[in-house]
Parts: structure tokens; C-alpha cells; sequence
């Protein structure tokens, strides 16, 4: 299942860039209560605790600041639902400013059907879309 969603703000590309490079604007992606569990140069893991369909869970994410400036995130899986998690924001130049891209590839386990989990996945698009645009706003 693969899922994207885009958007244009009037900020320079550089702009973009260095506000998605923050900490505090990656740990606004996710709801629930999130902190960051290591860092590397090029990498933070941040886990996340949350409660969905009236159960307590966890997701780890690892991010990676690529060179081009774009950030790959990929979820640790459980073993619960998700075989792969995976995604990416993208960066472009635009006439209006800037275009921000966020894709999201994921494989389910076998037992669990992608349509099941597909709403959730769109979900968690929509928020990680709009804490951007609520970071790139101010």
C-alpha cells in the first residue's frame, strides 16, 4: 500500500528544509504522548505512546536527514500489524516557494488485510501533513 500527499507553501525551499530538520516539528507528527529515545548525527528514533481502538500501544520511528534534505522515517515493526513501515518528506523548489511531498509505503502481515488498516494509514498522513503546515506557518 502506498499512500502520498502534497502540498505548496510560500517559503524557500532552504526555508522548508531547516524547519523539518527540527526536533520539535518531527515529534508534532505523531499523536499521543512522543520523545525521543536516541540521536545520531544523521538520525533520531523517537517512540510514541498511544492508545487506538481502546488499546495502549508503542511506535518507535527511526528519521534520517538525508543530504538532499529530504527526511525518510521507517517504523520498527512489532510484529503486530505492519511487516514494513516506511516513508519519506520531500522538498522541492516551486514557483510559489516550496512543494512538500510525504509518501508512505507499507506491507501489512499476512493476517491482517491492507484495506483494514488503510483509513488509519490516511489518517496519519492528514496529521503528519497538517503539524507541517502548522510548523511552516509561523
Amino acid at each position: 500500500m502506498q499512500l502520498s500527499n502534497q502540498f505548496t507553501v510560500n517559503r524557500s525551499r532552504d526555508d522548508v528544509v531547516e524547519i523539518l530538520s527540527r526536533e520539535d516539528v518531527l515529534l508534532t507528527f505523531f499523536p499521543g504522548q512522543t520523545e525521543i529515545v536516541d540521536r545520531r548525527p544523521d538520525q533520531i528514533t523517537t517512540r510514541t505512546q498511544y492508545t487506538a481502538l481502546g488499546q495502549e500501544g508503542e511506535a518507535t520511528f527511526h528519521w534520517t536527514f538525508r543530504m538532499d534534505g529530504s527526511v525518510g522515517f521507517e517504523k520498527v515493526c512489532d510484529g503486530r500489524v505492519w511487516r514494513e513501515l516506511q516513508g519519506l518528506v520531500e522538498v522541492e523548489e516551486h514557483a510559489q516557494g516550496a512543494r512538500v511531498l510525504i509518501e508512505m509505503t507499507g506491507r501489512t502481515k499476512s493476517f491482517v488485510p491492507e484495506f483494514t488498516i488503510k483509513g488509519a494509514m490516511e489518517d496519519q498522513l492528514s496529521e503528519m501533513l497538517e503539524a507541517l503546515q502548522s510548523a511552516l506557518e509561523v
